[in-house]
């Protein structure tokens, strides 16, 4: 990416989540930590779907996409927060922060987009059990996991190449440990109204549309599953999909409320992006591991093979 008229400043410096260094040192720490174990856990999960026979349907197909992004996801920002919390001066340059903006809206744009394609997997699942195997095609869902690649990119990109016609002069601070789209515009000394305009509708599509899909997916996930009238016929109906639905809710909450809300570098601020961008990649297989069984008989089945082989 070549930014259009950045000649003011050539870097920004991210003041991240404390300046006590002994906080920093524990910070380092307990962010190392979590992203090892989110990269532990994700590729663990897709070790584990691929090896699987069992769980080689669609709903674990966009399982396996959903840990893959979440490995991407995490790798945007925390590598770089890492870096900071051991270094005197927290810089990034202005290309590096324009690149960290684009990939930190396109992964976001990619979660939303898989998630609201799980929800229609689940109404298809539990709503036309019967037509399932129809519905949802290998071709379909590779169809479904490519275009929501290529629409959060093509969001992304066009954001992106609103914010290289950006001038950044003389304030060089952001209050964040990451580069986001909204922490740029009181940096710049030209007029943001255009990106902040294309920001709110951006943010609007996605959670407007991805959140109609999962809304009317579970208004007919619920209706269906009130209609069963055995107890245990509704328990294993709704298990197949509260998995999914704690993962929306945890991911939907913050990154919307983030994208909406006004920057101003201040505590809240900062707690949403970590969750939705640190620790939803962290929860998400846990989320899925521990409340299914299916997964956690697949966990064991993979880890005893791989037992044996050492032996």
């Amino acid at each position: 990416m070549v930014p259009g008229n950045h000649s003011s400043i050539t870097e920004f410096i991210l003041l991240g989540l404390s300046a006590n260094p002994h906080i920093q040192a524990l910070l380092f720490v307990l962010f190392l930590m979590i992203y090892l174990l989110t990269l532990l856990g994700n590729l663990l999960m897709i070790l584990v779907i691929h090896t699987d026979s069992n769980l080689h349907t669609p709903m674990y197909f966009f399982l396996s996409h959903l840990s893959f992004q979440d490995l991407f996801y995490s790798s945007v920002t925390v590598p770089k927060m890492l870096e900071n919390l051991l270094s005197q001066r927290k810089a990034i340059s202005v290309e590096g922060c324009l690149a960290q903006v684009f990939f930190v809206f396109a992964t976001t744009g990619i979660e939303a987009c898989l998630l609201s394609v799980m929800a229609y997997d689940r109404y298809a699942a539990i709503c036309h059990p019967l037509l399932y195997g129809q519905l949802m095609r290998k071709q379909l869902c590779a169809r479904l996991v490519c275009s929501s690649w290529a629409v959060a990119f093509l969001d992304a990109l066009i954001n992106i190449l609103l914010a290289l016609n950006l001038d950044f002069c003389e304030v060089q601070t952001i209050h964040h440990y990451s580069c986001e789209l909204p922490s740029l515009f009181p940096l710049s000394c030209s007029d943001v109204s255009t990106n902040a305009a294309m920001l709110l509708c951006s943010a609007l599509l996605h959670a407007i549309g991805t959140c109609l899909l999962i809304f009317f997916s579970y208004a007919r996930i619920v209706s269906t599953i009130l209609s069963i009238t055995s107890t245990t016929g509704r328990s294993k109906a709704f298990s197949t999909c509260s998995s999914h639905l704690t993962a929306v809710l945890f991911f939907y909450g913050s990154a919307i409320l983030r994208y909406l809300m006004p920057t101003s570098g201040s505590p809240l601020e900062l707690i949403l992006s970590i969750q939705y961008s640190v620790i939803t990649p962290l929860v998400n297989p846990l989320i899925y591991s521990l409340k299914n069984k299916e997964v956690k008989a697949a966990v064991r089945r993979t880890v005893l093979k791989y037992i044996q082989c050492l032996r």
